[in-house]
């Protein structure tokens, strides 16, 4: 089956986390979100791969310059991200004739479920959620799929359409859509003139996240690092200890004292430590450095970013580069108990979570004694002051 990959827009919805770097090419278990996707792709049938980029396109392709897959990768550009509709029409041109499946290079699948689709034609992936009005919600007709309503204030079910698609041939006719009110060309237009045209089946998928948001990160890796196959590939010092699944990769130190409580993974030339605590679902970025008697739980902790000592980072996520000043320490519980809310496109939104820290944009810097409440965050390149409680976005 050959497939559409799109990986074109920079993810407005994760704020300063892509700043400077598309959302598909988010950390996920020590690789970029999208090459999950590829992978799951391959190994649910795809005969080829079609990446479509656009914001950043360069970190994408450099990427996949390097990987090696069993089927032929290869990229169309969107120059300006007019819709997904737009951007499987910009890979009209490299597709043979035949049916064809667009996933979003933002999303994970479980590949079992995706090779149930793969098999179908048409077909559209689909999830239950308890919460549908916050996504496009299929409308069915017994076993066939009759259309899809965006975001409804009422739901007709809680069975949401999941951004996987296999399309058939006569598809590639009905791309050229009209601009919806967002003024962008919508792949669901093209879903509803595909129900007027022929069956379409819900293929319905055992697991799947759509990672739009930061705290959908930290539950990317959540599902992927478990899965991954302990591996000390670095330097760890015997008086360290290692619990549970437990990634070191080339270049990295674990220093004495340090203590690890799997899953984790230690990127390339990353260090920890002395007398450090990694704990929880926690990802370090390639270079990142944990210092001494730091804490750091459940968290996604990017490239280059620094974590002074006698520091603590809960539930947190990270960009790049960012340093945390000695003493710097992440609240991540609301005294009443209630969710913590965080700040997407403008808007305090419930993350879901009695637990999350704050998210902090690309070279953003604390001093030292910094507390941040829970829920905040740091925009790229922010400062704060010594001593200073942060309990608002900056």
């Amino acid at each position: 089956m050959q497939t559409v990959i799109l990986a074109a827009g920079r993810g407005t919805r994760m704020g300063p986390l892509t700043t400077d770097v598309p959302k598909p090419m988010l950390p996920v278990a020590g690789r970029p979100l999208v090459d999950h996707t590829v992978e799951a792709a391959v190994d649910a049938g795809a005969s080829r791969v079609l990446v479509v980029v656009g914001y950043e396109s360069a970190v994408v392709e450099e990427h996949f310059a390097d990987r090696d897959l069993d089927v032929p990768l290869s990229f169309v550009t969107q120059p300006e991200q007019r819709g997904t509709g737009d951007a499987v029409r910009r890979a009209l041109g490299d597709l043979d004739d035949g049916p064809f499946a667009v996933l979003n290079g933002d999303a994970l699948y479980d590949r079992s479920s995706l090779g149930s689709l793969y098999d179908t034609v048409p077909a559209v992936g689909s999830y239950r959620v308890p919460n549908p009005e916050a996504y496009g919600v299929l409308r069915t007709d017994g076993d066939r799929v009759a259309g899809v309503v965006e975001k409804p204030a009422d739901p007709p079910s809680d069975l949401i359409n999941a951004g996987a698609y296999v399309f058939p041939d006569e598809a590639s006719d009905w791309l050229d859509v009209a601009e919806s009110e967002r003024g962008e060309r919508e792949l669901t237009d093209v879903l509803l003139r595909t129900c007027e045209e022929r069956s379409v089946t819900p293929v319905p998928f055992e697991r799947w996240i759509d990672v739009g948001r930061p705290w959908e990160l930290l539950e990317a890796n959540e599902w992927k690092l478990p899965e991954c196959t302990a591996a000390v590939r670095g330097d760890v010092s015997e008086d360290a200890h290692l619990n549970g699944t437990v990634v070191v990769e080339p270049g990295a130190e674990v220093r004495s004292g340090a203590v690890i409580d799997g899953p984790a993974y230690v990127g390339r030339d990353a260090t920890v430590g002395p007398n450090a605590y990694v704990r929880g679902t926690t990802l370090l970025g390639p270079r990142s450095k944990v210092g001494h008697a730091v804490e750091v739980k459940n968290s996604v902790v990017m490239a280059d970013t620094s974590v002074g000592h006698l520091s603590y980072v809960g539930d947190s996520v990270l960009a790049r580069d960012v340093n945390f000043g000695a003493g710097t320490n992440v609240a991540n519980l609301r005294h009443d108990d209630a969710n913590v809310r965080v700040t997407v496109k403008g808007e305090r939104t419930d993350t879901g979570r009695r637990k999350f820290g704050v998210v902090c944009g690309p070279r953003a810097k604390t001093a030292i004694n910094t507390s941040l409440n829970a829920g905040v965050t740091l925009a790229a390149g922010t400062r704060t002051a010594p001593g200073e409680a942060v309990t608002r976005d900056r």
